[in-house]
């Protein structure tokens, strides 16, 4: 693919306007990003996983220093045992244990994201959990009206639901996250805070903290939610997170998310996700306008996004063992890691040397393996010309397998698109 030159931006703040990444800011963000910073972003341990709704606001972090900012990842073992208000319902409040294994799990993903880029963590539970009623409600707490708060989004819709309320615990939340960047700015010199634009309302109530109790001015900074093709925001609430551990999505399943999204938010998922020049997009986006069947702005964007979370190795074996199971490539080319991975990911079925001396049901086999209800569905899914073995399409719904059609042990069976069968030699 013939690419042009990046010009390079004369700022980040250019950088940041032109992938979108900017949707609210408490002063001109020219202004807040005309000299380095120290920024912050603050991240809850209410899983042992980041999510890419997570990773969005990680790689602007990631920007941000390659620009000349210092970076400040505050893990929130304190506020992480409260949890933010959500719009229905109270969180579950989690225990000292789990929110530490939490916090440890995270700070290793960051590591991991942030590579050798040079970066400080902390965790708030090392201030909060010492902080002591009366001196909080004198220091803080007269900072903020009640007034104020109730008119919030979340605290007013909570409010507003005839069968919702909100506890004490969840409407304090926004001062302990005032009281997170007081005391970073205090002790690390912190003057920029990023955060989703969700948390926007709880950033600014930092900023106004500073403003009113040291008279200074610090900054902030929200991002847009990037959302799903339904329009919703990655997370555990809208049940559509896609973890940045393997083990709770696998490094094959998470590239998979990327290359089979639609075609709508190809771009933004690139400008937000990537860290590929801009011009570079405007020209792999005039390709993909060209043949969208050929999905290279899919293939580059599961490429590049797996490759930062879960590194080259085992972005090359999720990449070849989609392309064997849904691809052109023969199974039977696999190397062993990617086999491996295609085996572990797509339904398979064992067949023994005796099973296909005399020829094994291809009907059957469907059956086995999931991509048949029974043997008559089967042979219906074959009579339709919708069942292909080892890249050839089957009409006959009394097809046999034989030892022939299994290179090297294994042969692929098609259902469709995205039907796939395994059948594997013993």
């Amino acid at each position: 693919m013939a690419l042009f030159l990046p010009k390079p931006f004369s700022n980040i703040a250019d950088e940041l306007k032109a992938r979108g990444l900017i949707e609210h800011f408490s002063a001109p963000i020219e202004q807040m990003l005309a000299e380095p910073r120290t920024v912050y972003l603050g991240i809850d341990p209410t899983s042992d996983s980041i999510q890419i709704g997570n990773l969005a606001v990680v790689l602007l972090m990631k920007r941000l220093a390659a620009a000349g900012n210092k970076l400040i990842f505050l893990v929130g073992g304190g506020t992480g045992m409260i949890g933010d208000p959500k719009e229905k319902g109270e969180r579950v409040m989690l225990n000292e244990k789990t929110v530490a294994a939490n916090t440890r799990a995270l700070k290793k993903q960051l590591k991991n994201l942030l590579g050798n880029i040079s970066f400080d963590m902390v965790d708030n539970a090392d201030w909060l959990t010492s902080v002591k009623l009366l001196p909080f409600l004198r220091d803080v707490g007269k900072y903020f009206t009640v007034n104020d708060l109730i008119k919030r989004d979340i605290i007013k819709k909570r409010l507003d639901a005839p069968d919702e309320s909100i506890s004490y615990t969840e409407f304090s939340y926004s001062l302990l996250q005032a009281l997170d960047y007081l005391t970073l700015h205090e002790k690390y010199g912190v003057d920029l805070q990023v955060g989703g634009s969700d948390q926007w309302t709880n950033i600014l109530s930092g900023v106004d903290l500073i403003h009113k109790r040291l008279g200074k001015q610090v900054y902030a900074l929200g991002m847009p939610l990037v959302t799903d093709a339904a329009g919703k925001k990655f997370g555990k609430s809208e049940g559509n997170a896609i973890w940045l551990d393997a083990e709770k999505t696998s490094s094959f399943q998470f590239y998979q998310f990327w290359i089979n999204l639609p075609d709508e938010n190809i771009e933004n998922y690139l400008k937000v996700y990537t860290f590929l020049p801009l011009t570079e997009i405007d020209a792999l986006m005039e390709l993909h306008r060209r043949a969208p069947s050929d999905r290279q702005a899919q293939e580059t964007l599961a490429r590049l996004v797996t490759e930062i979370v879960h590194g080259p190795a085992a972005t090359a074996q999720a990449a070849a063992a989609t392309d064997a199971l849904f691809g052109t490539t023969p199974f039977s080319e696999l190397s062993r890691e990617a086999r491996a991975v295609a085996l572990a990911e797509a339904p398979s079925a064992t067949l023994t040397k005796k099973d296909v001396a005399d020829g094994s049901s291809l009907a059957e086999a469907l059956v086995a393996g999931g991509l048949a209800s029974s043997k008559s569905d089967a042979r219906r899914l074959i009579e339709g010309k919708g069942v292909m073995l080892s890249g050839q399409t089957i009409e006959n719904p009394d097809q046999k397998i034989y030892l022939g059609d299994l290179s090297h042990g294994y042969a692929l069976v098609r259902k469709g698109k995205r039907g796939v069968l395994v059948l594997v030699l013993k």
